[in-house]
Parts: C-alpha cells; structure tokens; sequence
C-alpha cells in the first residue's frame, strides 16, 4: 500500500508512504491516490489534507524518472500525474498540502494545484524539467504562471534550485511556515476551521476560482508553436542524455541538440 486514507471529524487524510522510491508519483502510487480520492469526495469530507508518512526528509521525489518515456511526449493529458493534477484542482472541497521534507519536480506542480499549503521549516521545494532536458507542458508551466510572480517561476525552472522554507514563504508557495513539531496540530486545525463552514458554498466558490483561473483562452497558434517547441525537445538527444544520466547517477552533458 503507497498512499494511508482515513477521515474523521469531516477531514479527509491521505499520505505518500511509499519510503523505498522516496514517494515518487508513480503510476502505481498515482492509482491508489485518485481511488481513496473518489472515496473520500464520497464521505463527503470538508476538507482534504496531502501529506506524508514517516519522516525520510523527502515529501515526493517526483515523477518517477524509470517510467518516462523516450522519443515521445512524457507529459501527455491521459499521464497519470496530470490525472492527479487535475483531481487535486476538481476535488469538491479544498485540498491542504502538508509538506514536511523537499519536495521535487512533478510534486512541487502538486503542492502548487492544491488550494493551500503549510510546510515547516525543513521543507523545500525545486522544479527540475531542466535537469533532465525534459519538455515542461503547457498546463504545467500554466500553473506556474498563475499561482507565482513571473520571474519566480522563471528562476525556479531555469535553474532547477530548490527553493528553502523562508524563499518559499516569501515567494508566497506556503500560506503559513510553522515549526516543525507545530505541522500537523496546526494544519488539522485549520481544516477544522474549513469543515465548520458552508459545505455547498465552499464547494461552489473553489469551482469558481478553478474555472475563472483557467479561463484565459489560448490561441491555437501559440498552442501549436508551444507543442512544436516541446516536440523538439523530447526527440532531442538532450532528453534521452538527461535521463541517462539520472539513472546513472552522474552529471548530464547537454550538447544542445
């Protein structure tokens, strides 16, 4: 079992416990955490807290680098994390990271569609496309774009540097830091707090945040551009060397083509 579910009190919990690959968003972890999402939204609960179990000093790893493929788009819409994305943004009450430990890549794009995020002071979080030569998806980087200011978002994929606690509260990625021995009492607290409040109205006003966030259209040239930039990338042989590298443990050389 990668992911721990149980509710109480009208709060819904779920957990990364997959230790051994440092809780990488694969897609067998993936699976079982859209399923106890679907449970959970059945409860109902009020509220939905994302966290992890134990204490490895790492919240997510990410995507998990053995299942991406080469030669070919590894971010399409049908990915198992984009699916959990976007059930993280659709669930019908608001989802609150609890981040104790870095979190990295893939995971760092979760933390960001959950609607709040309280991390202590151990926490980190680093975007790392760049690192591997892989093509960042225009949903991803979107949502980037819209829940940091430009130039952070900017240095934060250009240079792939994990951004410490104090940046990350600064930079507004976490509503609150706490002490680390505080994390839990505090972000259970303020679930509490959301599961006092109008269930429906609370609903209804996440839907509308989503959907008038999502609504600037793009024009289906700039889409078509960006996906011809992209597919450059993962047919490139910086891509197949970023990966390589990653799984050899070595620094990537990357030649540019």
């Amino acid at each position: 079992m990668h992911v721990i579910s149980e509710h109480r009190d009208g709060i819904g919990f779920l957990k990364l416990n997959h230790p051994q690959k440092r809780n990488a968003l694969s897609a067998a972890l993936v699976e079982e955490l859209l399923a106890a999402m679907k449970e959970l939204a059945a409860v109902p609960v009020r509220a939905l807290v994302l966290g992890a179990a134990g204490d490895t000093g790492v919240w997510s790893a990410g995507a998990d680098i053995a299942e991406l493929p080469l030669g070919e788009d590894p971010l399409l819409y049908s990915d198992p994390l984009e699916q959990l994305l976007r059930a993280v943004r659709h669930f019908p009450a608001p989802v609150i990271a609890m981040v104790h430990g870095s979190v990295w890549g893939g995971a760092t794009d979760l933390v960001l569609s959950c609607d709040i995020v309280i991390g202590d002071d151990t926490c980190s979080f680093a975007i790392t496309p760049v690192n591997l030569g892989l093509p960042y998806n225009t949903a991803g980087t979107l949502n980037f774009m819209r829940r940091l200011p430009l130039n952070v978002a900017k240095e934060m994929i250009f240079t792939a540097r994990p951004i410490k606690a104090e940046e990350a509260e600064r930079w507004s990625i976490l509503n609150h830091r706490v002490a680390e021995a505080d994390l839990e009492r505090y972000t259970v607290e303020l679930a509490r707090g959301i599961a006092t409040k109008a269930p429906m109205a609370v609903a209804a006003i996440k839907e509308q945040f989503r959907m008038l966030g999502d609504s600037a259209p793009l024009q289906p040239g700039i889409f078509e551009r960006i996906q011809e930039l992209r597919h450059k990338v993962f047919k490139s042989a910086d891509y197949v060397e970023g990966i390589q590298a990653f799984k050899e443990r070595r620094k990537p050389v990357f030649r540019g083509r």
